[in-house]
């Protein structure tokens, strides 16, 4: 392990925090807390631990509907997410938001997209104006194997390439569209990285379970865009233990293929056994699991006690100016 102790701690505190986060989540929906539905992570943490850990402040993140881990990831705090997931006041965009529509631009997530692949032309402007300016923000966008077949993603690795834009796109191969295995309708073995030359980048195939592996391919495709190389193309192999959504019981999947993924290749696992094998005390790693549990019980008290919100911020928020009035 290369990296010094203080990344790798940061990392598995990541880590920790997400599975803790998304697995309370669960459990307010089946509290009936959460209202509507939800898209977890369970599982895919070492994509969004890795990438965010790499991540430099003013860097951008576009994610999609599956957005809690991310958010949470660049220091969102869990009382606003959880709030927004249970409709609070206190949430992220005061209740209004919801489960699919989490934004933070003080912490530089701008935005999840409920519409697949709708972010990744976003993505891209957000990438042409810092290299119009001169800014040395890069913008990483996250997206499903799924969106590999829509034409935005086509569009968006198309324009990158051409114009060089310092942007990062990542795609979560969790096997699944929805509810369809994405090899049953895609021409390629990998949707992301066997479709990488035609635009003239690097295929780039990894093992979306190894926080360590994500973390140094992020940082060396920061590096790439930060210094006028243009995009990267990135397809993380992994898994989510959920269904698509609390709404898919997941039926479709291969008997004891979650099992094995769960046993196997569980991210938070495989990190924890290489941290300790490096050195690191058990007891250090407790301190942090505990210390991670006791924040999220405080986060979902605060949550459980806020108010809806009020009548008063119905239709604030609705255009640019913060006001409702219909625009001819």
């Amino acid at each position: 392990m290369n990296e010094p102790e203080e990344v790798r701690l940061r990392i598995y505190r990541i880590l920790v925090e997400l599975r803790e986060a998304e697995q309370r989540a669960y459990d307010l929906f089946l509290q009936n807390l959460v209202k509507g539905t939800s898209h977890l992570s369970l599982g895919q943490e070492a994509v969004a631990a890795g990438f965010a850990a790499a991540m430099e402040p003013g860097d951008l993140t576009f994610c999609t509907y599956r957005g809690h881990a991310h958010t949470l990831a660049r220091g969102v705090p869990m009382e606003k997410v959880l709030g927004e997931l249970m409709g609070r006041d206190n949430g992220l965009m005061r209740g209004k938001g919801g489960s699919m529509h989490l934004t933070s631009v003080e912490h530089g997530v701008m935005g999840s997209y409920a519409i697949v692949g709708a972010h990744i032309p976003i993505a891209c402007g957000a990438a042409w104006r810092a290299q119009y300016k001169g800014d040395k923000d890069v913008s990483v966008c996250f997206f499903g194997d799924g969106t590999t077949n829509i034409g935005a993603f086509h569009e968006g690795l198309n324009f990158a390439s051409v114009w060089k834009l310092p942007v990062v796109f990542v795609c979560e191969n969790n096997l699944y569209m929805e509810y369809t295995p994405i090899g049953d309708v895609t021409a390629v073995r990998n949707p992301a990285a066997g479709r990488a030359s035609a635009y003239g980048l690097e295929p780039i195939l990894l093992d979306g379970q190894d926080a360590d592996i994500v973390y140094r391919t992020a940082k060396d495709a920061y590096d790439k865009a930060r210094s006028g190389g243009g995009p990267s193309l990135i397809e993380c192999l992994t898994y989510r233990y959920s269904g698509h959504s609390r709404a898919d019981p997941a039926k479709y999947r291969p008997e004891g293929e979650l099992d094995h993924w769960r046993g196997n290749r569980d991210p938070i696992r495989i990190y924890r056994e290489r941290l300790v094998d490096g050195g690191l005390s058990e007891g250090m790693l407790h301190e942090i699991e505990a210390d991670v549990r006791r924040r999220v019980d405080e986060a979902t008290e605060r949550c459980k006690a806020a108010p809806m919100p009020s009548e008063e911020i119905l239709c604030t928020d609705v255009y640019a100016d913060g006001g409702w009035a219909w625009r001819n």
